[in-house]
């Protein structure tokens, strides 16, 4: 079977000129920022940067900026000394220290709170920070790639939350990821890469994809991009049946549809579709289907920590259990 790599960057002409780029900053020790929507593969590009490098078989290892508190985060990052502040009973290793000779992934690096900024400046810079707690400099050798959604980083810092001086550090090599709707021919090579893989996850012995699912699939708009194609084939592969895909897939169209600005064009047979439902439904199932759609990316952008999307959406804890399970989101 062939691996993610070979997937993600063949069937595409997009793909194939940002696997050239890869190969050329992979050689150096440059930072690197890849941008893209939610689940379009910005991690995947980020291990291909490390495993076409001289740093290859030293550890690779991904911190989520946006999901993990500034203090938890900057212990993460940097590390701390025996008595530094209150509770602090040992000395902890910094990630950067830890992976020396390796590649650090900072996801989401334009949530990351201002007050590590400059420890992190001071790093692309000179190579060296401070312990919490200590005066001596800490050298390390630890390449830093970062991800962002789209224009994130430069609206952070418009707003103030984001150090100029960090972005340009950052910036030197930007990688924009096409979404996956503007990469269409990858859909059926990516959906069947991840069907081969969850059937051999599982020892799930189904039939291929019927006509009725790759011409779904083809004409989808895949608003969650590769993550949502995954979970999608994976809940094929899982359940047996692709009723629940299907409907899914129509449900998602319809209310694109129902929406201005959606990414997916206006279809001929939205008519004939609206013919079934009369305005009250439709009022109800597209309420039904934004809320539905607001969890899931609340729970993506936390990264599924719920208690986090929870605040985030004004809810209790209880309340987006309830959501979740009504919603079918796993």
């Amino acid at each position: 079977m062939k691996d993610i790599y070979q997937v993600i960057f063949s069937n595409s002409h997009k793909m194939s000129e940002i696997k050239s780029i890869i190969n050329e900053i992979a050689k150096t020790d440059i930072t690197v920022l890849i941008r893209g929507e939610s689940g379009t593969g910005k991690e995947l590009l980020a291990k291909a940067i490390h495993l076409n490098s001289q740093r290859k078989d030293k550890p690779f290892v991904k911190v989520d900026c946006a999901a993990i508190p500034k203090g938890v985060l900057q212990s993460e990052l940097f590390g701390f000394e025996k008595d530094a502040f209150t509770g602090a009973y040992f000395q902890k290793l910094g990630k950067f220290e830890l992976l020396d000779g390796g590649t650090i992934l900072l996801n989401d690096i334009g949530e990351m709170d201002i007050s590590i900024q400059a420890k992190l400046l001071q790093v692309l810079q000179d190579g060296m920070f401070s312990h919490s707690g200590e005066d001596g400099d800490v050298i390390v050798n630890t390449r830093v790639v970062a991800t962002t959604k789209d224009h994130l980083v430069e609206k952070s810092m418009t707003e103030g939350y984001f150090r100029e001086s960090l972005f340009s550090k950052i910036n030197f090599i930007s990688i924009n990821v096409p979404p996956l709707r503007d990469r269409k021919e990858q859909i059926l090579p990516l959906s069947q890469y991840y069907f081969n893989f969850y059937k051999k996850k599982y020892g799930k012995d189904i039939p291929p994809f019927s006509s009725k699912v790759i011409n779904a699939f083809k004409e989808y708009a895949w608003p969650g991009n590769i993550r949502e194609l995954e979970n999608m084939v994976k809940r094929i592969v899982i359940d047996g049946k692709e009723d629940t895909v299907l409907q899914n897939i129509s449900s998602n169209r319809l209310n694109d549809r129902m929406n201005p600005g959606s990414y997916e064009n206006l279809s001929p047979s939205l008519s004939a579709e609206k013919k079934s439902f009369n305005l009250k439904e439709m009022r109800k199932r597209s309420a039904e289907n934004v809320e539905k759609e607001v969890i899931k990316s609340t729970l993506e952008e936390t990264h599924w920590n719920r208690k986090r999307a929870a605040k985030l959406l004004g809810i209790s804890y209880n309340a987006l259990l309830y959501k979740i399970q009504k919603c079918n989101l796993r």
